[in-house]
């Protein structure tokens, strides 16, 4: 750790260069956009946000289309209680249906109905080509390749080792 991340004011911040800050701003600037052309793309074919088919596609493929809502709020990086929200909204549309979970009487599963699994595979193609049109078709395979390896050593850097790190998902 270095000593301006524990709080010394007397240390000098590494400021961004200025293709730094360029980079920077281009990256958010994309991300915001693709996050809003994947809900749109979502909203409109599918009739739910980007958050939901995330929750879904996890669903589809775990064993017996089941996840404990824990482990669902973790790997979705979303708080318990907003993932207990988007689950009383799957429920409702009858896409999603809760457990209790046999090994744990505190704990629930959330279940991938027959009918939420269809719904997944007509919005799926969709999605894909959403995706697809955003970033694979405007980049070479060299660039796919460089992405790939860019956003590893990012997660990798952030993703964190600490069990006991104060997340929201983890609360």
């Amino acid at each position: 750790m270095n000593r301006a991340s524990t709080g010394d004011s007397d240390v000098e911040p590494r400021w961004l260069t200025e293709e730094e800050q360029r980079v920077w701003r281009s990256y958010l600037h994309a991300t915001t956009l693709f996050e809003d052309h994947l809900d749109r793309q979502l909203q409109r074919d599918a009739g739910m946000p980007h958050i939901y088919y995330g929750l879904l596609v996890q669903l589809s493929q775990a064993p017996r289309r089941r996840r404990r809502m824990t482990e669902l709020a973790i790997d979705a990086k979303i708080t318990r209680s907003r993932l207990s929200h988007a689950i009383a909204r799957l429920e409702k549309n009858g896409w999603v249906r809760r457990e209790d979970c046999p090994s744990d009487r505190r704990g629930q599963n959330a279940v991938l109905t027959d009918e939420g699994f269809e719904v997944l595979k007509r919005a799926a193609p969709g999605h894909v080509e959403a995706v697809r049109h955003a970033i694979f078709d405007r980049l070479t395979p060299e660039q796919v390749r460089q992405l790939g390896e860019i956003m590893q050593v990012m997660a990798e850097g952030l993703q964190p080792h600490d069990t006991c790190a104060d997340l929201p998902w983890l609360r």
